[in-house]
């Protein structure tokens, strides 16, 4: 006998159409920083992977991707689009606070507009330092304050968004190849369009 179905969340609630919220294509600064990545069958973690435009991206170049999600709706729809790709991934269904990401275990960490409170952005980046493995890489892209004038997209909270600063720090320890705060046009899918002002981060752990 199953016990009661854990509530709904917003997340569950945004992703529960037939449309894929933030559509089926890859994030624009992943697909064209790819090929800097370590080569595939690397494992790749993927932080609130949603529907799965990201994850099976990666998979269709040979990764070996987990994605990590509290929405059960949206990893639904990410194995669906998975399964129609031709590819497998690894969902689990967790709050980015419950979920332990193991040390040294990870080739390729990505965070696509993944906003998280200060505390647990903090707690969560430092994680992914200590998960990575030598010469492992973490891909990220956000917004910054600066998007709160734009309004096409993202939480519309300043302590939710991030700056190129904030992302030093926490990613204290790793080389930096890619770190910078700029605007550029982001269409990807009904809820990201438009010009947005964004950071991304590309660093390597030192092997």
């Amino acid at each position: 006998m199953s016990g009661p179905r854990p509530p709904r969340t917003e997340w569950d609630e945004r992703f529960d159409r037939d449309a894929y919220v933030y559509g089926t294509e890859p994030n624009d600064f992943l697909r064209s920083f790819a090929e800097k990545l370590p080569p595939p069958p690397a494992r790749v973690l993927s932080l609130a992977e949603g529907e799965g435009r990201n994850g099976v991206f990666l998979a269709s170049l040979g990764y070996q991707v987990t994605g990590v999600d509290a929405s059960a709706v949206g990893l639904a729809k990410a194995r669906k689009l998975a399964e129609e790709r031709g590819v497998s991934i690894e969902t689990v269904q967790s709050a980015l606070e419950d979920y332990e990401i193991d040390a040294a275990s990870w080739d390729v960490v990505i965070s696509i507009f993944c906003h998280l409170p200060p505390e647990l952005r903090r707690k969560v980046h430092r994680s992914v330092v200590e998960g990575l493995r030598p010469g492992g890489m973490v891909l990220l892209e956000a917004y910054t304050p600066d998007q709160l004038r734009h309004g096409t997209g993202g939480p519309p909270r300043l302590e939710l968004l991030y700056t190129a600063e904030m992302l030093r720090e926490d990613f204290d320890g790793l080389e930096f190849l890619h770190l910078e705060e700029f605007e550029r046009d982001v269409t990807e899918g009904l809820l990201h369009t438009g010009m947005a002002a964004v950071v991304q981060v590309l660093a390597r752990k030192p092997e």
